[in-house]
């Protein structure tokens, strides 16, 4: 099985557990700034090491997060 289909059914568990309360799940204001700063440093060949493993950690689980959230609106319309 590839890591994408490992992730897949992460997410599917993910939905199942509450679709409707995962919908409303968003990242609090002081993760997103951090974010967009490491986004920022990353555009301006600015960032370093660690913080490029750590803007590319939070990108898979947005990554997650969103799958799930698409399972769970599928979820929820049936």
């Amino acid at each position: 099985m590839i890591l994408s289909e490992r992730v897949g059914d992460i997410a599917e568990s993910l939905a199942r557990l509450n679709p409707a309360l995962l919908l409303e799940l968003r990242a609090p204001k002081a993760l997103s700034d951090r974010v967009e700063e490491l986004v920022y440093k990353k555009k301006d060949g600015l960032i370093t090491p660690e913080e490029a493993l750590e803007l590319e950690r939070y990108l898979v689980i947005d990554h997650l997060i969103a799958m799930a959230k698409a399972r769970a609106r599928i979820l929820l319309a049936a």
